[in-house]
């Protein structure tokens, strides 16, 4: 891989990358066997692969002493008041992993002080990383390269192109886009959503489940910030993280920045 072109690089960064790059190479060696999955309490999948992929990551994050809170290992709390953590999601898009899609991520998140200061995606069925640390801006590495990304400039909602989940998108949700006047929707897996927005290949994504967690959106909290886009909760208030309460109860909305009070305001309206 060639050098991400980032002057003044976080230390931590390099330590990111080769969690979830090492973590994903070993994530597609399970996917490519037959595996058998199991529900959880929450009432979410689980497989070989998300256990083995967050094995690996503790071991490599580990080394730099800060607290991990990972949605594969129970949280002791004892992260609460930390300056610095780690928010992981080893294997996120569970269900994709299982149906075999191709979309599902590796999400590895550093947190300072309740917002996160570096974002890493590894997309590993296609080599493909998505990376920001903050105020440097955002990069996606592919084909061998690194490019900055930046999100799109769309700002009628009539030509904008929304993506939402594959498994988890209700009727509710549904009407409102429809309402909202968006006539380009696309179901995407995982993080990828994001990615898609902060490459400025899609321009909304709008959830309003209150099942979502902290550590489904803190890598891309700060890659789609640095890419110029936005993240809130659905009534538009910021995102806090490394929180006693790791639900985000309001939802999520992510844009391209350009779109986003306006779907807020309608959504107000309901």
């Amino acid at each position: 891989m060639k050098n991400l072109p980032i002057s003044d690089k976080f230390s931590e960064l390099d330590i990111a990358i080769e969690a979830a790059t090492r973590a994903g190479d070993a994530i597609l060696e399970i996917y490519k066997e037959e595996f058998d999955s199991k529900i959880k309490s929450d009432n979410s999948p689980i497989t070989k692969a998300d256990i083995k992929s967050n094995e690996i990551i503790k071991k490599i994050l580990s080394q730099t002493q800060y607290e991990i809170l990972s949605e594969e290992d129970d949280d002791n709390q004892s992260r609460l008041g930390k300056e610095m953590i780690w928010i992981v999601d080893p294997l996120d898009g569970t269900s994709d992993f299982i149906d075999r899609t191709g979309e599902f991520t590796v999400m590895i998140a550093l947190v300072k002080n309740k917002k996160p200061i570096l974002g890493v995606i590894n997309w590993p069925t296609e080599k493909t990383l998505f990376i920001a640390q903050k105020g440097k801006g955002a990069f996606r590495y592919s084909n061998r390269e690194w490019q900055k990304i930046q999100v799109s400039k769309v700002a009628d909602l009539t030509k904008c192109k929304a993506v939402g989940s594959r498994h988890h998108l209700s009727d509710k949700e549904k009407l409102f886009i429809k309402e909202l006047g968006i006539n380009y929707f696309t179901s995407v897996g995982s993080s990828l959503k994001v990615g898609k927005i902060s490459s400025g290949e899609a321009d909304v994504y709008i959830t309003t489940t209150d099942k979502m967690k902290e550590w489904d959106s803190a890598a891309s909290y700060c890659i789609i910030n640095e890419a110029g886009g936005k993240m809130t909760d659905i009534l538009g208030n910021d995102l806090t993280y490394n929180n006693k309460e790791v639900h985000h109860l309001n939802g999520i909305i992510v844009t391209n920045g350009l779109l986003h009070n306006k779907i807020i305001e309608e959504f107000k309206k309901l």
